[in-house]
Formats: C-alpha cells, sequence, structure tokens
C-alpha cells in the first residue's frame, strides 16, 4: 500500500512538472544592433504588445549586439541561432538581392507611411518571398526610412554641375545618380562619417534624419539637402520561419495581430520626434538647406532611370528582375 502511495506521489509530482514545462514563457531571442532608438521603436513596441496580450506567456528578449554582429543577422536567423532579427539589405546584397529594389532612385517624395506600406506589399511579392526562404526566413516588418538627404561641409552648391569633384558616403543607388554628375563614392564606416568629414576625407554624407543625428554630421556640415529624394535604406524585422511556423496559435495571433500597432507607433515616433529633432539641429546650427527645382528633380530623375535600368539588368539571371522592378514601380507611382 505505502508502495502504490509513493508511486501515485511520484506521478502527482512528475505531473505537476510537466504541466509548468508545457505552460512554461515561450521566449524568443531578437538581434539588433546599436543601442535603442527611433530605428528599433517597432521591435520594442512590438514586445511590449506580445507580451501583454499573452500575459507574459510570449516574451521578446531583445539584445543589442549581443547575439550577432549586425551584417551577420540574416545568416544567425538561418541557423536557428535566434528567431527574430533585424538587417539592411545593403550589408549583403549578394545574399537579399530582391529587396534592393525597393533602395533603387524612384525619385519621389513619400510619407513614411506610404514607405511602409510599399515595403509590405513587397514582402509579400512570391519572387522576394522565395529569395528569402533561402535563408530560411519570412519577412515580419518593414523599418520605413524617410528618404535620404546630403549634409556637406564648405560652399552650398548652387547647381546640379557642382557634384562634381564631390566626395560623398552614400548608398549604390544615390550614388549611380550622385556618380553621374562627377560625385566620387567614398567608403567609410557610418561610425567614422563625422571624423572624416572633420578631416577632409569625405565631403559630404547621405543619410536618414535619424542617422545624421546619430553619426553628428551637422556637427561639421555647412550645408544639405531637402529633398534630394533618391531613395533609402530598406531594413527589414525578419524572423526564423521555422520557429514561426511551430508557434502556438495564440502567440502567432499575438504576435501578427500587433504589426500594425507596433508599425504606427514607429512612424509616430519617427515623424515627431527624430525628423523633428533633425529640423531644430540644423536650424539651431545655421547649416544652409538647399533644395532642389523642380527643372533639377526632372534631371535627377532622368539619370536614375538608367540607375533602375542597370538594376533590372543586373539582376535578370538571379530571378525575374523585371517583374519586381514593375511590381515596385507600380507600388511608388501610386
Amino acid at each position: 500500500m505505502k508502495r502504490v502511495k509513493n508511486i501515485a506521489l511520484i506521478s502527482t509530482v512528475l505531473g505537476s512538472f510537466i504541466a509548468a514545462e508545457v505552460h512554461a514563457a515561450t521566449n524568443w531571442n531578437v538581434s539588433l544592433w546599436g543601442k535603442r532608438r527611433a530605428f528599433t521603436e517597432h521591435v520594442e513596441k512590438l514586445a511590449e504588445l506580445v507580451s501583454a496580450k499573452t500575459n507574459g506567456d510570449f516574451k521578446l528578449n531583445i539584445s543589442y549586439g549581443g547575439l550577432s554582429k549586425n551584417k551577420e543577422n540574416l545568416d544567425g536567423i538561418s541557423i536557428g541561432a535566434f528567431e527574430m532579427a533585424q538587417f539592411c539589405s545593403f550589408y549583403h546584397k549578394g545574399k537579399n538581392p530582391t529587396l534592393t529594389v525597393s533602395e533603387l532612385p524612384f525619385s519621389r517624395d513619400l510619407s513614411l507611411k506610404r514607405v511602409a506600406e510599399i515595403e509590405m506589399e513587397l514582402f509579400k511579392n512570391p519572387i522576394v518571398k522565395k529569395d528569402l526562404a533561402r535563408w530560411n526566413a519570412t519577412l515580419l516588418m518593414p523599418t520605413p526610412l524617410p528618404q535620404y538627404n546630403v549634409v556637406a561641409k564648405g560652399d552650398a552648391i548652387s547647381s546640379l554641375a557642382d557634384f562634381k569633384g564631390l566626395r560623398v558616403r552614400g548608398p549604390g543607388g544615390i550614388m549611380g545618380v550622385l556618380g553621374q554628375l562627377g560625385a566620387i563614392k567614398t567608403s567609410v564606416p557610418a561610425g567614422e562619417v563625422r571624423q572624416s568629414m572633420d578631416s577632409g576625407v569625405i565631403d559630404a554624407a547621405t543619410f536618414a534624419p535619424h542617422a545624421h543625428l546619430a553619426f553628428k554630421t551637422t556637427a561639421v556640415g555647412s550645408w544639405g539637402t531637402t529633398n534630394l529624394n533618391l531613395g533609402s535604406a530598406n531594413c527589414p524585422v525578419v524572423v526564423n520561419t521555422d520557429a514561426l511556423n511551430s508557434m502556438k496559435p495564440a502567440h502567432k495571433k499575438a504576435l501578427m495581430d500587433s504589426i500594425p500597432e507596433a508599425m504606427s507607433h514607429y512612424i509616430d515616433n519617427y515623424n515627431n520626434n527624430t525628423t523633428g529633432a533633425y529640423e531644430a539641429d540644423v536650424k539651431a546650427k545655421g547649416i544652409k538647406m538647399v533644395t532642389f527645382t523642380p527643372a533639377q528633380t526632372a534631371e535627377l530623375n532622368k539619370l536614375a532611370a538608367s540607375v533602375r535600368v542597370k538594376w533590372v539588368e543586373d539582376n535578370s539571371k538571379k530571378f525575374d528582375s523585371k517583374a519586381l522592378y514593375e511590381a515596385a514601380l507600380k507600388l511608388f507611382n501610386q
């Protein structure tokens, strides 16, 4: 009888351990870099929302650089080293060539809300999904950024011809246009931009407002542009596909349902805080802002067309680049 009671007791204890294991909170590791900033606010908000909606049963553990280097986040996702990560497509174009279509210079003045809508639609494109599937990655949400603009040292330009000889740090699409005007693409790490401008290694840098603030280009710049409108970076948030597919239905619903609110929070925060802070900083430092005329904008777009055509040609053997480009062009023109 005593043996039976002991067995019953052991069974009860084991059962409680099993139940505890079944109901243990699910924790996902998220690989970001740098520090919390406007660029990561949607991920921070997403973590807050999913935890609240699941009463803490599903948590996103965000790490800023502790899990991987920023240029290796896609690799980490592919092997399941962590469940979620952010990366920028220009870090490794060969790994995710389809994503670079949204970085092309479409010469459009776009709101952050519209950029987010465009990138979300492109994420659904079968060509893009197939490209990311090679890395066992599913695109979750974009990191919409304003169109890049220049901050530079020296005398402000008065014509497009004044770009000739200017040493500029910028992404491929933008430099593909400015290069045709005689600008010289100069590569320096983002963290060294201010020092490089100060010492004369480069004359100018192109960034979105949050990066100009972060890398303090306005501390050494004397002029900038307001409407270059030749593209920005595509820096999506992705999840490991196997992890996504194995989620509890309630957790998956909480995750997916939280995306719109996380994106809305990101956009409001960027527009109300970051862009405003950049504009105030530029004004406070007396930086002269150059606004291109309609005729100059038309000329820039003419040059941009050749960059877009070259992108289609360069990628034609990798995937149906023409079809993807046309889909992107339609979205940008809406």
